[in-house]
């Protein structure tokens, strides 16, 4: 076929998912063309201005880690800055910013201009275009070695995309980043309009043409609470919640965010037993009780009648009223995502004390869209039907900017690591909370709107947010994804880690010294609750620590494992035993608002010390787990591997391994409905069969 234009990748959708894909292919070396439907709305936020959360920040961390562009956008961007869980165990600890809306558009859309080999395009993607090759061979006897482009057993493979001026464009690899906008459908009460956002058309060919490629799909919904004018509020009814008074940065090359010294306060709400009336009369009016709405709804974000319905024992729900950019009056009500009918949603604001007088700028609605089975997916993200055609983001069947753009990064990354020839970039469970997403989607598929949380991983305390750089940087500078500055600084940042652990390893607690730790007191700089001992170590300027004369003699390691002790304390004995660690680290101006008289990066840099030795003991018991894991993993599953002539297996579990087609016995042992003593009969005629095919292939 004749092309129009020629390029290595097309990325089809630019938001969250299609940005990182387009960035890492073209940063690859790549020749990349970005389509979207409009390029003036660019990884806008639909939902809420927010970047981060708990598990969200996580994936966050670990996409900036990989060389993504999220975390460096929100700090430039953000507004207001939390680390939320910092009364609990640092496994858990997640950063959150609320996001300038207009400016984060903005921002991203400078970055992906900036970028060389990217092209960005403004057209609608009608279909793709699939070439059928008579060299029909199994995705994993490839050889990439020799250059053979990848094709699925049937020989389908994707070549380009078809635009809906009747243009061809020709790519070796093709990443879809839809997002809702799949035969996109708004429900507002009983009105219902095909939409793929608020104002902007759905893609109705380009749904239809996946459906023709035969890739299994299924109908997800989703959904967003009304916008006020924040002129109309009256703010002195609520709760302030400020930002935290020394941000962590989201990006680990951010040294200090952008409004570090301008953040913007949200504030708490509350229903109120009216709001409940009110929405316990309608709530029939709603689309997802009316019937009208067939699809499922994210379980983790329900709508408010959705809440009522469901804990009637609860006499209110908590609402957050947050800006949605310094340059706007608009406010975002999280916590009241609603399809009920206007006049309906009016009523419910105005039952809220401070709302009485408020103005709805925009309605809530809910939209119904496509998405594909993402048991479809190889790990690579790649569709098993169709070779070097990649998913990514909301089709896929997740929800939030996050997980599109762990995702959208993945599959950027192996879309052009497969063109280049080079083998995929695969992460396993262990190493990171994206791993985990992937590996959820592809083994249990999903009949809802995935979201990521801390529980969903085996081994947290190893995947924290302070580490994430230690656990995939390499892979990201292998990929080519991470600049010789950045790695220089990631390998500076390892070697000062490294000597600060030796050092608490081997200095003993002299008198002097635990005289020096009682007289520095820990003042806190996260805006919510604080734990205990954190509390109690705040208190009081002057009252000694108590109880650890014992520990003089002790090594400051040892010291550390107390949990009464934190190494904030430390901070003025280990500024003269190691200043170098300190140098450049920009203590602020007004240093009783920072911890210990510490910086940011310090902070974070000695706590992520602190962690690995306070819970080593922990962090060694599941690293044990991990090589457990590890193990059934590198037993793989032969792609000819027959499960229907395993005796002893149910018709139910060989449908659902036919189905999946796990790789490895660990990736089987995943998948719902699989037992134990399943993997272990795979595991035993993996070696009768192959000693059948030996003896066959002899004959």
């Amino acid at each position: 076929m004749q092309f129009t234009e020629q390029f290595d990748v097309v990325v089809v959708g630019a938001g969250h998912a299609g940005c990182e894909a387009a960035m890492a292919a073209a940063r690859m070396g790549l020749k990349t063309a970005l389509y979207t439907l409009n390029v003036d709305l660019i990884a806008q936020m639909s939902c809420n201005p927010a970047i981060g959360g708990i598990a969200k920040g996580h994936l966050v961390r670990e996409v900036d880690a990989l060389g993504g562009i999220m975390g460096e956008i929100t700090d430039a961007v953000g507004i207001q800055f939390r680390l939320l869980n910092t009364s609990r165990g640092p496994a858990v600890w997640s950063p959150r910013a609320q996001c300038d809306k207009q400016a984060y558009r903005l921002k991203m859309r400078e970055v992906l201009e900036s970028q060389p080999n990217l092209k960005i395009k403004q057209a609608e993607v009608e279909s793709l275009v699939v070439s059928r090759s008579s060299l029909a061979e199994p995705l994993a006897t490839q050889d990439f070695a020799n250059d053979q482009r990848p094709t699925t057993n049937d020989g389908s493979r994707v070549s380009g995309v078809r635009l809906r001026d009747g243009r061809t464009v020709g790519a070796q690899a093709v990443i879809i980043t839809t997002g809702t906008f799949l035969n996109g459908l708004i429900h507002c009460g009983e009105q219902q309009y095909p939409a793929g956002r608020s104002g902007e058309p759905n893609a109705v060919l380009l749904g239809e043409a996946l459906k023709k490629l035969g890739l299994r799909g299924c109908r997800l919904k989703t959904g967003t609470p009304p916008r006020l004018d924040g002129r109309s509020i009256d703010w002195s009814r609520f709760a302030k919640q400020p930002g935290d008074a020394d941000p962590t940065p989201f990006s680990f090359r951010t040294r200090r965010v952008a409004h570090h010294d301008s953040q913007v306060p949200c504030y708490i709400a509350w229903t109120t037993p009216e709001t409940h009336r009110i929405i316990r009369e309608n709530v029939h009016r709603s689309p997802m009780y009316s019937g009208q709405i067939q699809s499922i709804g994210p379980r983790y974000c329900p709508s408010i009648e959705d809440k009522i319905v469901k804990f009637p024992d609860k006499e209110m729900h908590q609402l957050y009223l947050e800006p949605e950019g310094l340059n706007t009056h608009e406010i975002y009500v999280n916590g009241m995502s609603t399809s009920l009918p206007v006049e309906v949603q009016v009523a419910i604001l105005k039952s809220i004390p401070g709302l009485e007088n408020a103005e709805m700028l925009r309605p809530g609605y809910a939209i119904e869209y496509d998405s594909i089975d993402p048991t479809e997916l190889q790990r690579t993200l790649e569709t098993k039907k169709i070779a070097s055609l990649f998913l990514a983001g909301q089709i896929n069947g997740t929800s939030g900017y996050e997980e599109a753009a762990c995702q959208g990064l993945m599959a950027g990354i192996n879309a052009a690591l497969q063109v280049k020839a080079q083998p995929p970039l695969i992460l396993d469970r262990t190493e990171a909370y994206t791993a985990i997403l992937i590996d959820d989607l592809i083994s249990k598929g999903t009949n809802e709107p995935y979201r990521m949380f801390t529980s969903r991983a085996e081994f947290r305390l190893h995947l924290r947010i302070d580490n994430a750089d230690r656990r995939l940087t390499p892979h990201g500078r292998r990929v080519g994804l991470i600049s010789d500055e950045a790695w220089n600084d990631f390998q500076a940042k390892q070697e000062r880690l490294d000597e600060m652990r030796k050092l608490l390893e081997r200095v003993r607690l002299t008198p002097e010294m635990l005289n020096r730790i009682s007289l520095n007191p820990i003042s806190p700089c996260h805006s919510e609750e604080h734990s205990d001992e954190e509390s109690a170590l705040a208190s009081s300027a002057t009252e000694p620590v108590r109880g650890l004369s014992s520990a003089i003699g002790q090594t400051l390691a040892q010291l550390l494992k107390r949990p009464e002790v934190v190494i904030e304390q430390l901070a003025p004995v280990l500024r003269e035993l190691d200043p170098v660690f300190f140098d450049g680290e920009g203590i602020r101006e007004n240093p009783r608002e920072s911890v210990a008289n510490l910086s940011s990066s310090a902070r974070n840099e000695l706590k992520s010390v602190e962690t690995e030795i306070k819970y080593e003991g922990y962090l060694l018991q599941q690293q044990r787990a991990m090589d457990r894991m590890k193990k059934s993993e590198q037993r793989s599953i032969p792609d000819w591997f027959d499960y229907r002539s395993v005796s002893g297996l149910s018709r139910e579990v060989q449908e659902k391994l036919t189905h999946v087609q796990p790789r490895t016995l660990g990736h089987a042992s995943r998948i719902p409905g699989v037992t134990p003593a399943a993997v272990s009969l795979v595991n035993v005629y993996i070696e009768i069969q192959a000693k059948r095919r030996e003896q066959a292939a002899a004959i």
